[in-house]
């Protein structure tokens, strides 16, 4: 029997009830990481593959990585390559969405399947040790000296702290259009940039930066939460007078044309997996903060979540 023909079967069977869901777990599973090794999305997606076999739901995970334009090539290969395939995930989130508005792919998000979002990180901004800038106020006052000599490294363009330095740029009175930002196809190339002094200040989740912070290598000047971080001493930006506040969730989705009754098991299996020990180590260790939300729900999210920073990218001139 063939292989689409025999989950097809499963999938029938469970409907039913003759089945429970979990018959339709995945022996391998599939994990498109649209990101270069290094960066959140590729940390997240390892640490629930990881997670999904502690739970039991898989017995293997293989991934692919395949960077570049926030994550839309990796969506194309995913969406063109997986339809109908009940096991395979891809890791995104609001990097996707902004890489999304700002260079209208030929593949869209909605071509996919949405099973639940995961987590929410804050941005940090750092600068490397060598720089001759120590804090965000020196980073305000050269912007405004010459807004160009500011170089922002980090994430794809429309990505979360690419859209954080041009709101920064807005609220202190610097044309958002001028910044001069640098896009990186993964977290390792922007911190190599940034170790290397090749960019000004860089930006994304403290998780990535963390280790380059606490050995001194990096000096972090903001991060852009509501509130401190726990356990962090670094101000937030409005703290420091700049009234910026935004997050970076991450989360899954699944194939295109995959039935409901194999989305639904997709989604047991993997807030299944959220339950693993190794993800709760995997949560603490990379300051990662749960938003776990699932089903219909998730998929209002991200429309939501699609309009507010196409309206914020509008306003901060990115759009």
């Amino acid at each position: 029997m063939r292989r689409d023909t025999f989950l097809k079967s499963l999938a029938a069977l469970a409907a039913a009830g003759a089945l429970p869901l979990q018959a339709l777990a995945a022996s391998n599973m599939r994990m498109m990481i649209p990101a270069n090794p290094g960066g959140g999305w590729d940390s997240t997606g390892r640490a629930l593959g990881k997670a999904l076999q502690e739970a039991g739901v898989a017995s293997s995970v293989t991934f692919d990585n395949k960077g570049g334009a926030a994550g839309a090539i990796g969506l194309a290969q995913f969406v063109n390559a997986s339809k109908g395939d009940p096991n395979a995930l891809m890791v995104m989130g609001a990097v996707m969405l902004g890489g999304i508005i700002t260079g209208k792919p030929p593949v869209d998000l909605s071509q996919a399947t949405p099973i639940a979002r995961l987590t929410s990180e804050y941005n940090v901004f750092v600068l490397p040790a060598s720089s001759p800038l120590k804090t965000m106020a020196d980073v305000v006052a050269q912007m405004k000296k010459d807004p160009g000599s500011v170089k922002w490294g980090g994430g794809s363009r429309g990505s979360t702290e690419h859209i954080a330095a041009a709101m920064i740029a807005q609220q202190v009175g610097v044309d958002p259009s001028k910044i001069n930002y640098v896009p990186f196809r993964g977290g390792g190339e922007a911190t190599a940039a940034i170790l290397g002094g090749n960019v000004t200040v860089g930006g994304s989740g403290y998780s990535e930066f963390a280790q380059y912070i606490e050995s001194g290598k990096m000096k972090a000047i903001a991060v852009t939460s509501g509130a401190r971080l726990e356990g962090i001493a670094v101000p937030t930006l409005k703290e420091q007078g700049i009234d910026v506040e935004i997050g970076n969730w991450r989360g899954v989705y699944g194939a295109p044309g995959i039935s409901a009754t194999e989305r639904k098991a997709l989604t047991d299996s993997v807030l299944k997996a959220l339950k693993a020990k190794s993800w709760a180590e995997a949560l603490e260790k990379n300051n990662w903060t749960p938003a776990v939300m699932a089903g219909a729900e998730f998929e209002a999210f991200v429309d939501r979540e699609f309009a507010a920073l196409r309206a914020t990218m509008v306003k901060a001139g990115m759009v």
